[in-house]
């Protein structure tokens, strides 16, 4: 991987590689349905959720953007369809309090866990002088996520697929970052991306020139390049100070 010397700019997917679930969707969407008498198997609720938002990605994609359906009604449909697999009998009334109970949730730091060695490689980037940004496949709730987690003010930006009209891999948010990095006569040689899925921030960054990096503890890529993959970002911050003669514990939030 490049040097951290020869970069200039290091932008961050969200879910699952600055943020992580608590728990699983399903688990979460049934403790709420609980909450309005609705009782639902969470592994079970948990699979349909998979199935629906992977439907709702290919009929509406970008939450909605796309269609025009927006970001709000996708996720309503979404929740309440992911119950309605469930077979079980319950009022659209119901169903609507859980969503917009949901959609809610989401929103705050209660779902949300920061992932391990995120404020700290962050706080190191930012002492480097490093410009930081964030690009992510969300809705524009990600913001108040962000700052309800403390970690909006590493950035310099924050690019959310929704607002900008397209998701990665698409080459148009990567040139994106790079203008809003405000960086004169920045290069894609000068970036690097760090995500955690090969097809939407690995490759969809190398595309465009750019260095990328994958966190993932699981060996889900075993075919991918050993210098670009790490368990966590306690790791790649560990790779990034090897040369610098920092202790790895001097940056804290």
């Amino acid at each position: 991987m490049k040097p951290l010397s020869q970069l200039r700019l290091i932008t961050f997917d969200v879910t699952d590689t600055l943020l992580q679930f608590k728990s699983s969707p399903g688990q979460q969407y049934g403790e709420i349905g609980a909450l309005y008498g609705i009782s639902c198997d969470k592994k079970v609720l948990n699979n349909h959720f998979k199935t629906q938002f992977r439907k709702m990605s290919q009929e509406h994609p970008n939450f909605g953007r796309t269609t025009g359906l927006g970001w709000e009604r996708w996720w309503q449909t979404v929740v309440k369809d992911s119950f309605k697999d469930c077979d079980i009998n319950c009022d659209n009334e119901k169903l609507d309090q859980v969503a917009a109970h949901l959609l809610d949730l989401y929103r705050g730091p209660e779902v949300w866990q920061v992932a391990h060695g995120a404020y700290g490689l962050l706080s190191f980037l930012r002492s480097k002088g490093m410009t930081l940004g964030v690009v992510s496949n969300y809705d524009p709730r990600l913001r108040h996520v962000l700052i309800n987690t403390r970690l909006r003010h590493y950035f310099q930006f924050v690019l959310i697929s929704y607002n900008v009209g397209f998701e990665k891999p698409d080459p148009k948010i990567f040139l994106e970052a790079m203008s809003s990095a405000k960086l004169e006569n920045l290069e894609a040689k000068e970036c690097l991306h760090i995500g955690d899925q090969k097809s939407l921030d690995y490759d969809g960054a190398r595309n465009c020139g750019w260095h990328a990096v994958l966190v993932d503890d699981k060996e889900k890529y075993p075919d991918i390049d050993k210098e670009h993959v790490f368990k966590s970002l306690f790791d790649l911050h560990k790779h990034f100070i090897k040369t610098s003669g920092e202790s790895l514990f001097s940056h804290t939030v």
